[in-house]
C-alpha cells in the first residue's frame, strides 16, 4: 500500500481511503465489519465517515455508520487515521445542522461518543453553510484542535474560491487551516481540474476525491432506459434522486 502525506502536514495516510457511507443501510453490521477487516488486512488504514451516514437513511439511522466503526475500532485505534464530517441535519432542532459554533461543539461530542474515541484525526466540514460566517466556523474548529479533540481539519464540497477565502482567514488569524479538501471527481465530472486542483497543489492541500466510479455508472451497472435496480444506490430513499439527477 502506498503512503502519502496529507497535504503539507506531517500526517501519513494510505493512498486508498475507505469510504463508509453505506454502513448501516445497504451494509448491515456484519458486512460492514467484513469490509473493514478486508481493507485493514490489505493495508488500508485511512477510514472516512460522516455523522449523517448512512446515505439514504432517516434521522433515526443517522450516526449508525460511526457506531459501527466505533465498535470495530476497539483494538485498532492507533493504527487507523480516522476522518469524519459534520454539517448535515442530525435532528429536528433549528441548530442541529450547519457550521455554527453551537452545532460544531455539539456534533464533535456526538461523533466522539459514537466512534468510542477521545479524538478525531481529520474533522471535515461536509458542505458549505451559507448561513454561518466562515470565521465563526474556522474559530470553532481551531478551538477543537487546541483542545486535542481534533488533530487536523478539512472541508468537503468546497469551491476553490471559498477554500481560498478560508485559507486567507486562517493565515490572517493564526487559526488551524483546512489541510484537506474532499471533492467529487471522476471521468464524467472533472470540474475540479480547472481551479481546485491547482489551488490544492499550490497551497499544499490534501485531496481526498470521492465518487471515482460515478456511483457505479462507470462500471456499466446502469444502462440507458434500464429500470432502477432495487437496493442499488440509485434507488435509495432521498439519495437516489440525487444520483439519478447527476
Amino acid at each position: 500500500m502506498k503512503i502519502k502525506r496529507l497535504g503539507r502536514t506531517g500526517l501519513k495516510v494510505t493512498e486508498i481511503c475507505l469510504g463508509t457511507m453505506t454502513f448501516g443501510n445497504q451494509c448491515d453490521e456484519p458486512t460492514s465489519r467484513a469490509i473493514m477487516d478486508k481493507a485493514f488486512e490489505h493495508g488500508v488504514t485511512f477510514f472516512d465517515a460522516a455523522d449523517v451516514y448512512p446515505i439514504g437513511g432517516t434521522l433515526e439511522t443517522k450516526g449508525r455508520t460511526e457506531e459501527y466503526i466505533g465498535r470495530w475500532l476497539q483494538g485498532h485505534r492507533e493504527q487507523i487515521v480516522l476522518a469524519t464530517k459534520f454539517n448535515g441535519e442530525m435532528g429536528p432542532g433549528l441548530n442541529e445542522r450547519g457550521g455554527s459554533r453551537k452545532h460544531i461543539l455539539q456534533a464533535v461530542e456526538a461523533s466522539l461518543r459514537r466512534l468510542q474515541t477521545d479524538y478525531i484525526d481529520l474533522y471535515q466540514m461536509h458542505s458549505v453553510d451559507a448561513d454561518t460566517p466562515l470565521d465563526e466556523t474556522l474559530r470553532a474548529l481551531d478551538d477543537l484542535v487546541h483542545s486535542g479533540k481534533v488533530r487536523y481539519v478539512g472541508c468537503s464540497n468546497y469551491p476553490a474560491w471559498l477554500l481560498t477565502r478560508a485559507l486567507w482567514l486562517s493565515d490572517q488569524h493564526g487559526w488551524a487551516r483546512f489541510d484537506s479538501v474532499q471533492p467529487r471527481y471522476n471521468l464524467l465530472f472533472r470540474h475540479i481540474e480547472a481551479e481546485l486542483l491547482p489551488l490544492a497543489l499550490d497551497q499544499g492541500i490534501g485531496v481526498i476525491s470521492y465518487n471515482p466510479l460515478a456511483g457505479g455508472v462507470l462500471t456499466g451497472r446502469y444502462q440507458p432506459g434500464q429500470a432502477v435496480e432495487p437496493g442499488s444506490r440509485f434507488a435509495l430513499e432521498g439519495a437516489g434522486k440525487l444520483y439519478r439527477a447527476r
